[in-house]
């Protein structure tokens, strides 16, 4: 039998297909992780862990990952012919362990002053031993498609060629809500596009209960007829089912389907949110039942911790597709149909979504299309002329790259979010307040006349063997550091109990973390509670799990 691996690179995590080959590309069984390998929350950690700790070390925790997922299928490595991918220029260059400096740094200056030269990301293919792969044999080929610019990778190609967006005369815009949500606003016959860094809880991350779509996850809520709200919970092959109705107020649960939920994923928070403001139990910047707290199945809980989480992510992509519509100059009705991609875009209610600032205020017709970059990964695999033609549109594309982190617009529509979110600011001063940056005005909210969803779920088709979660993945951070005491401080305050220290001897002392609970660079809390001052987190080396006893939870 010939087989093929389809491989999804996302910022929150990795997911797979195996594919027979010699069946027409029948999909034979899916393999997921349920978040990202190298420490961090977003694309810029995973740079900061990249760039401080080394590529060596970087490159070393994607690969153990990806060699993990694809053993987890099972099949006979000497039958694996082909490899696809697709993911964002991060994302993709991690994975292949080239130079990733361009994407790092905005400045040209200072790219120049570190001698860097932006790599070729045209469409190309390579060997599973020119990248380092273990799990399959050297000579297998990986397709690895081509960005649209150096900073606009293959899954907003795929978002866009999945979508079809260049075909339509009208203008729309489509995003794929997720930690790093890609945008972009198609307005005649040239493309805006944009990258607003959410965060995590778009992805269920970072939120209490949090977790990516999976099985057992809380993908949506609905009202009942009582005030109750209905948990929609997804089964094993990623279908939404009516579980439980539940009092958000008191946690008072009446079964229904009875599936049992273990956390709540993306989208079921932009549900919470929103039946929240519209019930009024959510009145920003705070929850307002008896214990601040929304109440859903199994005990699962939605606080004001989680809110401000939410708040910060819907902010970002709000700001975002406004700063789209201002730079082009267009008016907020003048976008026809919104396009939602990725497990937020296939899961989320747009109806929700739009109360929540996710889909724009004025649209007549929502389309929901799925995880395009695991499509076009599919695409790829089981026809390799697909990579041709992907690159054919690329250099058709007449893009305009709106970089938001430099963006005044956004600078000034996001400091307004946030007051909107997290302090309460009414909607009509958030108005007043961009009016005077020469800003158009947030119009009243009008429903879209036409909601259609193309999928039922995230990843239509798992495969004849079902879905597979790789519940550990990354590796183990280890090292010792001369004048560590073994107080446990930096254990004891580690934000996500990543961390792990014992006794190797009578002074020494080794210290343990999880690349993927740990925040990373971006936190470092480990070394700033530190009180010996000992504590070097770029000095910790990498272990494979088997190597280590015991696990860190």
């Amino acid at each position: 039998m010939a087989f093929g691996i389809a491989l999804d690179l996302g910022t929150s995590g990795y997911r797979t297909h195996l594919v027979d080959l010699s069946k027409r590309g029948r999909i034979i069984s899916t393999a997921i992780t349920m978040r990202h390998p190298l420490p961090g929350a977003n694309i810029m950690d995973h740079l900061h862990f990249w760039l401080e700790n080394g590529a060596q070390v970087g490159h070393k925790i994607v690969l153990e990952t990806v060699d993990k997922l694809i053993s987890l299928h099972g099949a006979d490595c000497k039958e694996i012919e082909r490899i696809a991918v697709c993911g964002n220029p991060a994302q993709l260059s991690m994975f292949e362990g080239i130079e990733i400096r361009d994407l790092a740094f905005a400045g040209v200056s200072m790219l120049k002053r570190l001698h860097v030269e932006s790599p070729n990301r045209r469409g190309h293919t390579t060997t599973a031993g020119t990248v380092g792969l273990a799990s399959v044999s050297p000579e297998v080929l990986i397709s690895i498609p081509p960005a649209i610019r150096h900073e606009v990778g293959a899954d907003a190609l795929a978002m866009i060629i999945k979508s079809g967006l260049l075909d339509k005369k009208e203008t729309c815009m489509v995003t794929d809500y997720g930690t790093n949500a890609e945008m972009g606003l198609y307005h005649e016959g040239e493309l805006y596009s944009g990258s607003s860094a959410a965060g995590p809880a778009m992805e269920g991350q970072h939120i209490s209960f949090g977790m990516l779509a999976a099985p057992h996850a809380i993908s949506d809520l609905n009202f009942a007829e009582d005030g109750y709200w209905v948990n929609d919970v997804l089964d094993e092959r990623l279908g939404p089912h009516h579980s439980k109705s539940v009092d958000p107020k008191t946690g008072k649960e009446r079964k229904l389907d009875g599936l049992k939920a273990r956390g709540i994923t993306g989208t079921g928070v932009v549900a919470a949110v929103a039946l929240g403001i519209e019930s009024g139990l959510i009145k920003l910047p705070h929850i307002a039942t008896p214990d601040k707290t929304l109440h859903l199945q199994d005990g699962i809980i939605f606080n004001g911790m989680d809110l401000k989480e939410a708040g910060k992510a819907m902010g970002a992509i709000r700001a975002g597709h406004k700063t789209l519509i201002e730079e082009i100059g267009i008016d907020d009705t003048e976008v026809k149909t919104m396009y939602l991609a990725g497990a937020s875009g296939t899961y989320v209610d747009p109806i929700k979504a739009q109360t929540c600032g996710l889909v724009p205020r004025v649209v007549e017709k929502t389309v929901q299309i799925g995880n395009t970059s695991l499509m076009m990964a599919y695409d790829l695999l089981v026809d390799p002329g697909v990579l041709d033609t992907m690159q054919s549109v690329a250099d058709s594309i007449a893009s305009k790259h709106i970089m938001f982190a430099t963006s005044k617009i956004f600078e000034e529509l996001y400091v307004n979010e946030v007051a909107y979110w997290l302090e309460g600011m009414p909607l009509e001063i958030y108005n007043e307040f961009i009016k005077t940056y020469g800003l158009k005005p947030m119009p009243d909210i009008i429903r879209p006349k036409e909601t259609l969803r193309i999928v039922d779920r995230d990843i239509p088709n798992v495969g004849s063997k079902g879905l597979k979660t790789l519940e550990n993945v990354g590796v183990y951070l280890i090292g010792g550091f001369k004048g560590c005491t073994g107080c446990k401080k930096c254990e004891l305050e580690c934000p996500e109990k990543a961390l792990k220290v014992e006794r190797v001897g009578k002074k020494d002392f080794k210290i343990t973390i999880a690349t993927e609970y740990c925040l990373g660079t971006a936190c470092k809390n480990c070394e700033q509670v530190c009180p010996q001052d000992s504590f070097r987190f770029n000095e910790l080396r990498v272990v494979k799990r088997e190597e280590v006893s015991g696990k860190c939870e």
